[in-house]
């Protein structure tokens, strides 16, 4: 054999022991570490259960294998029950998880109610509406509204009435003409100047107006006290 072809056995012999000379350091590091861990996991063990130990000495004289086992029988009976209920818990996050997207975005237009409201001015018109119920109550004692109570449906009666069509207007019209009116009236007026109104067809309508509302309005009256 040549000395070339030695040297070349010799290298792979090298490169081969070079190889595993690394696995078994890496096996003794491996090694190693599993003996550290071992040793940890043993006194974390050692310690949880001296721990235990001490806890459970605690309530020793509250405790029996007997509820235990109790308690065991139990979970096996219930079992069913036990995982409906483990069904109905996932149901409900499922649920949750759908109906997050549409809470937010039901959040968000409330969001946005709010702000248009803002901006039209409904908060500070109830803002300022709480100093009317501060001036109705500073106004009103709780006899006058205890009597608004017993009146409100002659009340509401009334407004009905008041907000008739035929009603509002002839209201507005008496509102226009009072308006409108200009009455000078001299410094003397004698009897005579006034039956010469009297005899006016204005004046005689007015009168007879007056006479009918009056004379309907105490039939009214007389009804309503019998």
């Amino acid at each position: 054999m040549s000395e070339k072809n030695i040297e070349k056995q010799l290298a792979e012999i090298n490169a081969k022991l070079d190889v595993l000379t690394a696995q078994m350091t890496v096996q003794a590091q491996r090694q190693q570490e599993l003996q550290e861990l071992k040793d940890d996991l043993s006194r974390i063990s050692s310690e949880f259960f001296q721990s235990a130990v001490t806890e459970l000495d605690e309530v020793a004289h509250h405790f029996d294998s007997q509820d235990l086992l109790h308690l065991l029988k139990k979970l096996l009976r219930n079992t069913r029950n036990i995982s409906k209920m483990v069904d109905q818990i996932e149901n409900v996050s499922d649920f949750i998880t759908d109906a997050g997207p549409i809470g937010r975005q039901a959040f968000l237009e409330v969001l946005a109610t709010l702000d248009e409201f803002d901006r039209k001015g409904y908060f500070e018109f109830l803002k300022e509406s709480m100093s009317i119920v501060d001036n109705i109550v500073e106004a009103f004692s709780a006899e006058d509204v205890k009597l608004l109570g017993d009146n409100i449906v002659t009340i509401m009666q009334t407004v009905k009435n008041l907000t008739q069509p035929d009603m509002l207007l002839a209201v507005n019209n008496a509102l226009s003409v009072y308006k409108n009116l200009d009455i000078h009236l001299e410094e003397k007026v004698s009897y005579w100047d006034l039956f010469r109104q009297a005899k006016t067809p204005e004046m005689r309508r007015g009168l007879a107006f007056s006479i009918q509302f009056l004379k309907n309005l105490a039939g009214q009256n007389f009804e309503q006290n019998n």
